[in-house]
C-alpha cells in the first residue's frame, strides 16, 4: 500500500503526517479516511479548488490530469508545477510527500 507523507500544515496536521492506502484511491480520500479534514467543498466531484495539493515527490507516478482538472487548477491559490486537485489524483504504488497549500480560495470553511 501507498504512503502518503503530508507535510506540516498549521491547521490540519501540524505536525505532519503519515497514512496509506490503497492504490486506486484518491489522495483526497486517503487524507479524509486518515482523519486529516482536508477542505473538499464539491463534494469531490471535480468542481471547485479546495482541495489543491502540491504533490513534492512521486508526482510521475500519478496518472495525467484531465482538462477539466487543468481548467480549475488555474483557479487555484498558489498554482506550482506539480499541483493537483486531490480528489482527481488517485494513488499508484509509489508514495507520495504533499504539501497542503496555507490558502484556498474557498472564503468559507466547509464543515464535512
Amino acid at each position: 500500500m501507498p504512503q502518503i507523507r503530508i507535510l506540516p500544515h498549521a491547521e490540519y496536521c501540524p505536525q505532519g503526517a503519515d497514512v496509506s492506502a490503497p492504490a486506486g484511491t484518491s489522495i483526497c480520500e486517503a487524507l479524509l479516511e486518515n482523519g486529516i479534514h482536508i477542505e473538499h467543498a464539491c463534494e469531490l466531484s471535480c468542481a471547485c479548488t479546495t482541495c489543491h495539493v502540491i504533490v513534492r515527490q512521486g508526482f510521475e507516478s500519478l496518472a495525467p490530469s484531465q482538462e477539466e482538472e487543468d481548467d480549475l487548477l488555474d483557479r487555484a491559490w498558489g498554482l506550482q508545477p506539480q499541483s493537483r486537485l486531490s480528489c482527481q489524483a488517485l494513488l499508484a504504488k509509489k508514495d507520495l510527500v504533499i504539501e497542503i497549500p496555507k490558502y484556498s480560495i474557498n472564503h468559507a470553511k466547509e464543515n464535512h
